[in-house]
């Protein structure tokens, strides 16, 4: 079994708190779930998606609980999940994931970024087509016959099994399905008592560039601005 293909990974918010950041990201991710499919993880898959990632950050068990009754009140505000595309520097291509309440604020906010990171806010579509939508969940290996489990699971969807890397360094499991199939392979893990580390939809690029250091670092300075925007919740890109 080899290393699964990643892009190059980055300290993430590494001018601010990050785990504030990071708690901030899944309680819009469980207000969502929760409007869209009610506060019962037993029967709203994509809430206990948010459960094993809040797991996966430290995220107190009571500040899950609060999330969940916030999003279950009439006053909780109406996250939209908007993508967002554009073009770093040395033409790297970035997508954006935002959940806003307020388009006019985001698009402002992100094109200012952009700017003045010497990349370009683009038009839907503009970037995109070079990603694949992909849900990804991340397993620890300890235990698992990876050959058994890939067998098992071509049915669920699985199309990449691989080595990765973990929020701290550490080895893990990564399976990877078209996000039509995100559901059944959840579905296929939970029937075989597999809970993942986490699992989440992400962006993967097609090709990457590879660039110098100072170069890269340019890059890598513009995707951390937008990560610390309120309204973002991920961004990806095609740099190696």
């Amino acid at each position: 079994m080899g290393r699964i293909f990643e892009v190059r990974k980055h300290a993430m918010f590494a001018r601010w708190d990050r785990m504030a950041k990071q708690f901030t990201r899944i309680g819009k991710e469980i207000a969502i779930a929760v409007k869209a499919g009610g506060p019962d993880p037993a029967t709203n898959p994509a809430l206990r998606r948010c459960f094993q990632n809040a797991k996966s950050v430290n995220m107190p068990k009571d500040r899950v609980e609060a999330a969940i009754k916030r999003a279950s009140g009439k006053e909780m505000e109406n996250y939209d999940e908007i993508l967002y595309e554009g073009y770093g520097p040395n033409g790297v291509a970035i997508l954006v994931e935002t959940a806003t309440d307020n388009h006019v604020r985001t698009v402002a906010n992100l094109k200012a970024i952009f700017n003045k990171g010497n990349g370009t806010l683009g038009n839907s579509g503009s970037v995109s087509f070079q990603f694949k939508k992909m849900g990804v969940f991340k397993l620890k290996p300890e235990g698992l016959s990876q050959d058994d489990l890939e067998l098992e699971l071509i049915d669920a969807g699985l199309e990449e099994m691989g080595e990765g890397t973990g929020e701290n360094g550490e080895n893990v499991l990564v399976i990877r399905v078209a996000f039509n199939d995100f559901g059944n392979m959840q579905k296929a893990l939970e029937e075989r008592n597999l809970t993942p580390i986490s699992s989440e939809v992400e962006w993967i690029p097609g090709t990457t560039v590879q660039l110098g250091e100072e170069a890269a670092q340019e890059v890598l300075k513009l995707v951390d601005k937008i990560e610390q925007d309120e309204d973002v919740q991920k961004v990806f890109h095609n740099l190696q």
